[in-house]
């Protein structure tokens, strides 16, 4: 089973490896993924493990937990949390001023030197309470051996401290001592915790993707029981209530459309940007505006079953999930504290020996303890991640993990499945040919139009479409045979309309060669068709083909011109399929490919060593879309699609597709980016506040601008990621 848990408590990218390191050791949990940014850790367990059994583990190590309801999508940020933490910079930073005043003055006069050293205790105190967190976390992690960044400040704070305090000893004893280091102490715990103020600030921008998309939904909705109007909380809607839609209103829930029309904006679910005509027997969804008309309908959906809902979870899921890059930091940074640890008391003995002087050996072992960052390893990724997929759900691409958003960037092969894929699945009359001197073509389409309104066929569906409200002729007996055509009487003349073989009784063998050719005529460039006859008569043909949207044209140009190799699938002819190909510039084609043979291509392409993506409707594609590294489902969002693919295009545009594929090479930009600074930053920060450089450049750093540079670390990881918003 699947459960999901709040994490209190977690400092770094050290306390994310420790989490998920514990937790994963307890039998029967099969994976565990800890996100530091929304603080929470979702794990596949066996249904006999208790919930109170993962808090008494997390707990055991310093850490908090409490188990969320996966079913009720939570916004990813604590504003109280904040609001504390900016009351406590404030205080510890009204007392590090004066402070820093009095640590001066210590510095450059011996009068007073006691008694402003003994101020300096008392406001290192209140600032080291006030920022007590540090030293409960880091000491108690330190304790059960899983250091963490707090338990780098921890140390490096209370060393200076009691440095301090044994130097006012020593001076009341009559040692003159001068460096106290209360104000390295205070300045230490100060600046980390100011840094991570700011870093927490920032995190909440990752998220408000998905609080925006929660904000969607109203809170209210009016409904009609017993034919009185009720205004109630969505909260209480059940299935089947009728709910009153009226311009201006935001549809609150799924539904089918009972009475009324509408005219609903859904741009913030679909990314349509024409507003969608909704009349009796249409769906509506959730969080879609209403921009005219008054309709009611029946809800089908209701709480977690909303496509709004749907959206919203796929998003946390992909938030809170770990890409494969991601695993570089969680290596690095499980070994990250304690090497830091050995590498300060190595500093400090090392100095002592050299320099026969603890105060220079002490500061050099202080800053390293303050400089190294773990955090700005940890939050690299996570942070672009949730950031790229809250981007991406906004404008319609539901990503449904981080690995699949990392993968995007390795593919190089665009399988696209051409009906419902390329086309719109919406049949078009493309052409109307009157095969006798006194008919017209619009004679012809009066015909058809007449008989076929009768008819269910999709193709019949077409042709009364394209007729609209025009005169339909007078008709009787009309009869349908399945799969084959129709025929009816206008007046006393028999009318056929169907296939070659429907219509073949009714003619002399001429006419009926001509009807084959022609048939076989349109089926090459990949176009249905319906022959009409009467007895003795062939009267015409209409070809009927499934439209193209000129954007995915454009989307196919731009996906050859990233370098990306691009196929279609399809189960028309050899010939057809090649004509409808060059029309819409592809150069791959798999011609008469059954469904079930779909995910045979892909598996083909893969062993010649390709990385693939299939693109199909997520209905009769599922098995290929499986099959490929990554499947993406084009379409409304259906269920259907959802289960099936690794990312859903909400909109019937391949437009979307290349936004995907772009987004994914930025993030991955993004991402080694910041681990590479964060890298850097170590790489150079942690020799240089050992003191390497400093027999050579004399260049060293004092606690104070070793914490403020560990504080800029993370906080420029954080704008790096937050780069992906523009």
């Amino acid at each position: 089973m699947k459960r999901e848990f709040e994490i209190s408590g977690m400092a770094c990218a050290s306390c994310q490896h420790n989490v998920q390191k514990t937790v994963s050791k307890i039998r029967g949990v099969r994976k565990v993924d800890v996100n530091l940014i929304s603080a929470k850790m979702t794990l596949e367990c066996d249904d006999n493990i208790s919930a109170q059994t993962i808090i008494d583990t997390v707990t055991s190590i310093g850490y908090g937990a409490k188990e969320i309801d996966i079913t009720t999508p939570i916004p990813a940020q604590q504003s109280t949390m904040i609001k504390k933490k900016l009351i406590k910079q404030i205080i510890s930073l009204v007392l590090w001023l004066p402070l820093m005043i009095f640590a001066m003055s210590t510095m450059h006069t011996e009068k007073h030197a006691l008694l402003f050293g003994i101020i300096q205790l008392i406001i290192t105190t209140a600032i080291l309470i006030l920022n007590y967190q540090f030293f409960t976390h880091g000491f108690k992690a330190l304790y059960k051996l899983m250091p963490n960044m707090d338990t780098l400040v921890a140390l490096g704070a209370s060393a200076a401290y009691v440095y301090g305090i044994i130097t006012i000893v020593l001076n009341l004893m009559g040692y003159h001592q001068h460096a106290l280091y209360f104000e390295s102490a205070a300045t230490i715990v100060t600046l980390v915790a100011l840094g991570k103020y700011f870093e927490s600030r920032a995190k909440i921008h990752t998220s408000n993707a998905i609080k925006k998309l929660i904000q969607l939904a109203p809170k209210t909705c009016t409904v009609i029981k017993n034919g009185i109007e009720q205004t109630i909380a969505i909260s209480e809607l059940a299935l089947n209530d009728i709910i009153l839609i009226k311009p201006g209103d935001v549809v609150p829930v799924d539904g089918v459309v009972i009475s009324g029309t509408g005219l609903l904006n859904q741009a913030a679910i679909t990314g349509e940007s024409l507003p969608v005509t909704k009349n009796i027997g249409d769906t509506v969804i959730s969080a879609t505006h209403n921009e005219n008309g008054t309709f009611t309908f029946q809800a089908t959906k209701i709480g977690k079953d909303t496509t709004l809902s749907q959206i919203v979870n796929l998003v946390e899921q992909a938030s809170n999930s770990k890409a494969p890059i991601a695993r570089v930091a969680d290596k690095v940074s499980g070994i990250f504290v304690p090497i830091v640890m050995g590498i300060a008391l190595i500093t400090l003995i090392t100095w002592w020996i050299i320099t026969r002087d603890f105060a220079t050996a002490f500061n050099f072992g202080i800053s390293v303890l303050v400089i190294s960052c773990p955090c700005a390893l940890g939050l690299a990724t996570p942070l672009a991640v949730m950031i790229a997929t809250g981007k991406a759900a906004t404008a319609g691409i539901l990503i449904k993990d981080a690995t699949h958003l990392e993968n995007l960037n390795k593919v190089d092969t665009v399988i696209l499945d051409k009906t419902g894929t390329i086309t719109s699945g919406t049949l078009k009359i493309t052409d109307i040919r009157p095969l006798q001197g006194n008919l017209s073509q619009a004679n012809l389409l009066q015909f058809y139009a007449s008989i076929e309104r009768y008819s269910e066929h999709p193709l019949a569906k077409a042709i009364t479409e394209a007729y609209g409200n025009h005169v339909y002729l007078d008709i009787h007996d009309f009869q349908e045979t399945p799969g084959q055509g129709t025929q009816a009487y206008i007046g006393n003349r028999p009318i056929y309309l169907g296939n070659p073989k429907f219509i073949a009784p009714y003619l002399h063998q001429v006419d009926r060669q001509r009807a084959i050719a022609l048939t076989e005529e349109y089926a090459k460039v990949g176009k249905a068709t319906i022959l009409c006859a009467t007895t003795d008569k062939l009267l015409g043909i209409i070809a009927l083909a499934d439209t193209i949207r000129t954007d995915n044209i454009q989307a196919i140009q731009q996906l050859k011109q990233m370098g990306l190799n691009v196929v279609m699938l399809t189960g028309d002819n050899q010939i057809a399929a090649n004509a409808f190909a060059k029309k819409v510039g592809i150069d791959h084609v798999a011609a008469n490919v059954l469904p079930a043979e779909k995910y045979q291509v892909i598996t083909k392409i893969q062993n010649m060593g390709h990385h693939v993506v299939m693109v199909g409707d997520g209905i009769n594609d599922s098995p290929a879309l499986k099959a490929a590294d990554i499947g993406i489902a084009i379409g409304s969002g259906t269920d259907i699609a959802i289960e099936a693919a690794d990312v859903v295009l909400m909109k019937n545009s391949l437009s979307d597709l290349v936004n995907a594929i772009k987004l994914s090479h930025r993030t991955l930009r993004n991402i080694k980016l910041g681990l590479f600074w964060a890298f850097i930053y170590n790489i150079i920060g942690v020799p240089l506040a050992a003191g390497i450089f400093y027999p050579l450049l004399h260049l060293a750093l004092n606690p104070m601008i070793a914490a403020t540079a560990m504080s800029l670390s993370s906080v420029c990881v954080v704008l790096n990621a937050l780069t992906l918003n523009l």
